[in-house]
């Protein structure tokens, strides 16, 4: 790879650095789409975050897909692609398995979130159903009618 074999021989340590976290890799890519050098540039660079996994705040917000991103959409049927991961990997970085570890915790937590809301959803559809037939059932369709 000569991507990695590339270094400044009077003193390698100055530079350059190849990063190796797939976020690092996406960041690297999308500076040098962007006119890095102009105000708007730096200001749209500084919007821009990038991360390996899902971290804190974001694990619990709810996940969006842009249809038109999706591989089939974008690639024609026999092209090739490569996941960043993947390449990342093979070019030296260390936390693929520490990433996947913690992904697959937080999907079996969001999971056990999800049951649970369906389960109080699904108890609170009961009891309104109970309090239907009872004196409080007007009370509830007032209730309703004013958006509670």
């Amino acid at each position: 790879m000569n991507y990695l074999r590339k270094r400044k021989n009077t003193q390698p340590k100055k530079g350059p650095f190849h990063q190796r976290s797939p976020s690092m890799m996406f960041f690297k890519a999308v500076r040098g789409m962007v006119p890095r050098k102009t105000a708007r540039g730096e200001a749209a660079l500084a919007r821009l975050s990038v991360f390996d996994g899902v971290p804190h705040p974001y694990d619990t917000k709810k996940k969006m897909v842009v249809p038109d991103a999706l591989r089939v959409a974008r690639l024609q049927p026999g092209r090739k692609f490569t996941v960043l991961g993947e390449l990342a990997q093979k070019v030296g970085w260390k936390k693929k398995a520490v990433i996947e570890r913690l992904e697959k915790e937080r999907k079996e937590r969001s999971e056990a979130w999800y049951q649970k809301k369906l389960d109080d959803q699904k108890q609170k559809e009961e009891v309104e159903e109970r309090l239907k037939g009872s004196a409080l059932g007007p009370v509830l369709e007032t209730l309703k009618e004013l958006g509670h």
